[in-house]
């Protein structure tokens, strides 16, 4: 799990610097303010959860069940989250409706909130 949260986390660092520069660049100019902002959302929460994938992967074994599905959420509310806003906006930009993956947003925000929650409770329940 160490070395999955490691790579997953160096990937997911380096495909943010790729969509932000992708972003800042090619979409400038055929994207509005709103959804040059949505695609910095969601940049902005892929480079956060990368680099909170490799501060865990250096400082937790990643071996407990409470660690792991910590660990899943975050891994999968990034791809949901940052990635369905990409296509999403994308999508838009080029004409087409992507309707469809407007729940899976919300649902990647969830599965963040949970991996945030169950960080939480992992320092509660270590202090108590």
């Amino acid at each position: 799990m160490v070395l999955i949260s490691q790579v997953l986390g160096a990937l997911f660092g380096l495909l943010a610097i790729a969509f932000g520069a992708f972003g800042a660049h090619a979409l400038k100019k055929s994207l509005d303010t709103d959804q040059l902002k949505s695609f910095e959302t969601g940049v902005k929460y892929q480079m956060y959860h990368a680099i909170l994938l490799l501060v865990l992967s250096f400082n937790l074994n990643l071996d407990t069940s409470l660690e792991k599905y910590m660990v899943y959420c975050f891994i999968f509310g990034t791809l949901l989250f940052s990635f369905s806003i990409y296509v999403l906006v994308i999508g838009k930009s080029k004409g087409r409706s992507m309707k469809f993956l407007g729940p899976i947003t919300p649902l990647g925000g969830l599965l963040l909130v949970v991996g945030w929650g169950l960080l939480l409770y992992s320092f509660i329940h270590n202090f108590i």
